[in-house]
């Protein structure tokens, strides 16, 4: 009977995410498509070859700001993982602004960087977003890796780039591959970027739906764009788990600071291009700052609401809004999350295929348009027994099955590369299931939970595409209350803005700075 038991933990597992996935992506998704298709139309726009355009300048710029976020945040994985150097602690913190700030303020923060707009333009803001996913992703297990394999590569005469292809990479190669098929989800879905750099001249599948769905009307369009961009994410995701599949191994992982040392020789070039990178990451944001500083106005007008009411609660209480529903989500999502990555982990020893389509199902939610999920809630959620349309609740399970993946692709390359008979050892003591995880998989992994829980919270802070359809008018978040008052006419609304996103960066600074003080001995958040 223990043994049954024990048979049945892992399924049950399994449906706490399948659950939550069916009821909150699935239903809604397939809902609004349905309704799309169930019109005329579609088929005209699918054989249409701007519709193909459309899908290689998405896949394209997607691919190009993979690429450059991949060479600029691997220097910065490097520092993060193995350097002791004072004054890491403040990259891990400034890296990770960059990918909370609202996306139509980082547009128009580009915009007047590279005042022509154009591809350059959208691929350089979309890897401006990205570069933390792949610094902490890849840093995470960087960190654990153990440095004696390189050590003796370099002894039996290797050189520092032959002991990093030969040792280093294939170790941290399964962390690269979801760090790269994240980046590029988010830059295939990417909104607010290609909204505010392509203007009518660049479009997107995500900026099409929307123009479809809300300026036209055109729900058969739409719904078929919806249908390219959940096949080209499958595709890309397919590709990806295989990559990984063949790749990952079990590890032999070490603490961070058996790991980190001081850089000797050619290391501080690595160290310097890190230096760079964090620079290149600055300019904007510095930029941002200065912008609202140039007048005090808009600092002073936070208490109120806008030019001519065009919020319905102050700045202030946006802020507090954002802090509460991303609470909220990071709570769920890591229930969902670490559930998840607990599930994949087991299912990769003995029933692969089910492991891979759970992974790549996981992954859907950062490849559909936000504007497919958040109609689909409109259509559907009512028919529950209780509506949730109207519930504040719905904010924080929009974001939580935004930053789920996120959490997953953490914590799982971690899990996987802790040795199994680690765990076969512990189960022949007679541990059971749960103490093998508590003892084993806890003990190894609790720094990557950690990681995980603060990624996933200041990405909540800063998420506008899903939260921008369901926000209520009287309870926005502050990406929300940004970018109302930039879309209105006034000035003290474009400061208030400004002022708005500092205020959002501020906060999300402390919070990872909280989140140091409370993990001294955490070499990854």
């Amino acid at each position: 009977m223990p043994n049954a038991a024990a048979r049945l933990v892992l399924p049950l597992l399994a449906l706490v995410p399948i659950g939550f996935l069916g009821l909150f992506f699935a239903w809604p998704v397939v809902s609004i498509v349905g309704i799309g298709l169930g019109g005329s139309g579609a088929a005209d726009v699918l054989a249409s070859g701007e519709t193909w355009r459309l899908v290689a300048f998405t896949l394209g710029q997607a691919a190009a700001a993979t690429l450059v976020a991949v060479l600029a945040g691997m220097p910065l994985a490097y520092v993060m993982a193995r350097c002791e150097l004072p004054g890491v602690g403040l990259v891990r913190t400034l890296i990770l602004v960059p990918f909370v700030l609202p996306t139509v303020v980082v547009g128009l923060a580009f915009r007047a960087l590279l005042p022509d707009g154009g591809v350059l333009s959208i691929v350089l803001a979309n890897a401006f977003f990205n570069v933390a996913v792949v610094a902490r992703t890849v840093g995470g297990l960087w960190a654990h890796t153990d440095r004696r394999a390189e050590e003796a590569a370099r002894a039996l005469g290797a050189s520092r780039w032959r002991a990093f292809t030969s040792v280093v990479l294939p170790a941290i190669a399964p962390a690269i591959g979801s760090a790269a098929a994240v980046v590029f989800l988010f830059c295939a879905t990417s909104f607010g970027v290609v909204l505010m750099l392509g203007g009518a001249r660049y479009r997107t599948l995500e900026t099409e739906i929307y123009l479809r769905t809300v300026d036209l009307f055109d729900l058969p369009g739409a719904a078929a764009l919806s249908i390219l961009q959940v096949v080209a994410v499958i595709a890309v995701l397919l590709i990806g788990a295989f990559a990984r599949r063949r790749r990952e191994t079990a590890l032999k992982l070490r603490g961070r600071l058996e790991t980190a040392r001081r850089p000797v020789g050619g290391e501080w070039i690595v160290v310097g291009a890190a230096l760079v990178v964090v620079i290149a990451l600055l300019v904007p944001i510095v930029g941002l700052v200065a912008r609202s500083l140039t007048t005090m106005d808009g600092w002073r007008a936070l208490a109120g609401t806008g030019d001519s009411g065009t919020l319905e609660v102050s700045a202030w209480d946006a802020a507090w809004n954002s802090i509460r529903a991303a609470t909220d989500a990071t709570i769920l999502a890591m229930l969902l999350g670490v559930t998840a990555a607990v599930v994949l982990s087991q299912l990769r020893r003995g029933r692969a295929v089910l492991g891979e389509t759970l992974d790549l199902a996981l992954m859907l939610p950062l490849g559909v348009s936000a504007v497919t999920v958040g109609f689909g809630y409109l259509v559907t959620l009512g028919d529950l027994p209780f509506d949730l349309r109207t519930s504040p609740l719905l904010v924080p399970f929009a974001q939580a099955l935004v930053i789920t993946p996120l959490i997953v692709r953490t914590v799982l390359p971690v899990l996987r590369a802790i040795d199994e008979r680690l765990r076969q050892a512990a189960g022949t003591l007679g541990a059971g299931p749960f103490r093998v995880w508590r003892e084993v998989d806890l003990a190894l992994a609790w720094r990557s939970l950690i990681a995980a829980a603060g990624f996933g919270y200041v990405v909540a802070l800063g998420e506008f595409g899903a939260t921008s359809f369901l926000a209520r008018p009287d309870a926005p978040t502050l990406p929300v209350a940004i970018a109302r008052l930039i879309a209105r006419p006034g000035e003290l609304n474009n400061e208030m803005a400004y002022a708005a996103c500092v205020v959002l960066m501020l906060v999300t600074v402390l919070a990872v700075v909280l989140i140091e003080r409370l993990t001294p001995a955490v070499g990854e958040f």
